[in-house]
């Protein structure tokens, strides 16, 4: 089990960022992701593991005006 935004999710073994994302359906342009507060730059999503347990936030910027 992990935690995305505060809620559990089930984890699943080879997960990667850009995996969770995905299965999030998440498609904003502009995300930043954390992983038990570490930044993860946009260009390590595909190779940059989710381990269970782990607590991921992900974020989307939006613009207003």
């Amino acid at each position: 089990m992990i935690t995305v935004n505060g809620r559990n999710v089930d984890w699943e073994s080879g997960l990667t960022v850009a995996g969770l994302i995905k299965k999030m359906n998440y498609i904003f342009p502009q995300i930043f992701v954390t992983i038990n507060g570490d930044l993860i730059k946009k260009d390590d999503y595909d190779t940059t593991p989710v381990s269970d347990g782990d607590a991921v936030e992900i974020i989307h910027m939006i613009a207003g005006g």
